[in-house]
């Protein structure tokens, strides 16, 4: 080989290796668009997850819906409370709801408040709360969300039992996990909590899933022993920094996926016994008048139906009374959930549909006539999210650049704020 070849390749062995290091360093660090202080600030703290895929590909692709995705996943498109964790901050539906609950004026704790789950930084950088709001009502969402740093730095519950939601971040190098026997590495110390193996890491946002938000353990005699991370991170074999390749241990998915998945639901008997929602109604007639009431009961697995969101969800019982020819002679609903005037300021999770409670509801109605072969109907209905007065509404839409930005949002809320169907009871009166 001559001496220009021999240069020539040496000089295209060291852009090769240097392209690589540069690849390597740059990965998931946006070196060339410059951040704002604020977000520095803290991501110093809350490493981006786009940094612990060099090591935990696996994790963080599921986390966003990247890798292996099932057909479930796929199909997340519409109203089914499917969005996983890394993708909930930066959504249209998040920014919607946002936008409306903004037009009635929350407090700045409040606001942090909400921001705590969605946006956990802010429980140590809270003079950033309004910097991230500003994001997601621009749709242009630069700082993290539930990002791996914000679940992988809660070492414990906070001291104050009443505290909603009830995580404890540590900042510092140290990330905690289930693991006692983490393999030493060069990047960060990995320390063993046993909060990752409770029922009650998970409600520390999804605060209304236990009678007892603090409980390590699911109130269950049909699914005993089991706790949250059992059904919705779906065990796999193989070890959770990918790049060793080791098949040592059982490790969870990152998914987080629900029970809107019907295979799940269907191919469990005892999920289905204690988890679907039941209605009886006991009622009387007299003269034109019948009156009784309807028993709403859950399984001792303490969901409330039908997603993970721990404040927005309403309920709707319907009662109504037909005759044998199918005409309708009488009436009456009662909504139960918080309206978003009132979010955040009253007991939260206190809906009516909860794991292991019964409630009964009260009703009377007046019929228009009387008929022969009578029969009340309770209905029990559900939506993702309260439907806002038309001023709410209206005070959101007027902040929008775009009638495109109007119609996408009002699409968003008669969808999410539909009712659906949960389950119903028939009964000759």
């Amino acid at each position: 080989m001559n001496r220009g070849a021999l240069l020539a390749g040496l000089a295209a062995f060291l852009l090769v290796g240097l392209g690589a290091a540069v690849f390597q360093e740059g990965v998931g660090q946006d070196k060339k668009v410059p951040k704002e202080p604020w977000i520095e600030e803290i991501e110093n703290v809350f490493v981006r997850s786009e940094v612990c895929r060099q090591c935990h590909d696996r994790h963080y692709e599921e986390m966003l819906g990247l890798r292996e995705m099932t057909m479930d996943l796929k199909q997340m498109g519409r109203v089914d409370a499917a969005l996983l964790h890394g993708t909930a901050l930066p959504s249209a539906v998040f920014r919607s709801v946002m936008g409306i609950w903004l037009q009635t004026n929350p407090s700045a704790a409040k606001k942090q408040q909400c921001l705590s789950c969605h946006a956990p930084a802010v429980t140590l950088f809270p003079q950033h709360t309004d910097r991230i709001i500003d994001q997601v009502m621009a749709g242009k969402v630069t700082v993290e969300g539930i990002s791996c740093a914000s679940c992988h730095l809660v070492e414990k519950l906070a001291d104050d039992p009443k505290k909603v939601p009830s995580f404890q971040l540590t900042a510092g190098k140290a990330m905690y996990g289930p693991f006692k026997d983490a393999e030493d590495n060069m990047v960060h110390t990995s320390l063993q909590s046993p909060l990752y193996k409770g029922a009650n890491f998970c409600a520390a946002c999804h605060f209304e899933k236990l009678r007892d938000m603090r409980s390590a353990t699911i109130d269950s005699e049909i699914l005993e022993g089991a706790v949250c991370q059992s059904c919705h991170m779906e065990q796999s074999t193989g070890s959770s920094t990918s790049k060793r390749g080791a098949m040592t241990r059982a490790i969870g998915r990152h998914y987080f996926r629900g029970i809107v998945i019907p295979g799940l639901m269907l191919k469990n008997r005892n999920l289905q016994a204690e988890w679907m929602p039941r209605i009886e109604v006991d009622a009387k007639k007299s003269g034109p008048r019948v009156e009784g009431q309807v028993a709403v009961m859950n399984g001792a697995v303490p969901h409330n139906f039908p997603d993970g969101d721990p404040v927005l969800k309403q309920f709707f019982l319907t009662v109504s009374v037909k005759d044998k020819k199918g005409r309708l002679l009488g009436s009456v609903q009662k909504t139960f959930g918080t309206p978003y005037e009132q979010l955040l300021e009253q007991p939260l999770g206190d809906v009516l549909v909860k794991g292991g409670t019964t409630k009964r509801v009260p009703f009377e109605l007046t019929l228009s006539e009387d008929g022969d072969g009578l029969q009340i109907d309770a209905v029990l209905t559900y939506s993702l999210i309260p439907k806002p007065t038309p001023a709410l509404l209206d005070g959101y839409l007027k902040t929008l650049v775009t009638d495109a930005e109007r119609e996408r949002v009002k699409r968003i809320i008669a969808d999410y704020a539909e009712p659906r169907m949960l389950t119903f009871r028939t009964k000759s009166l």
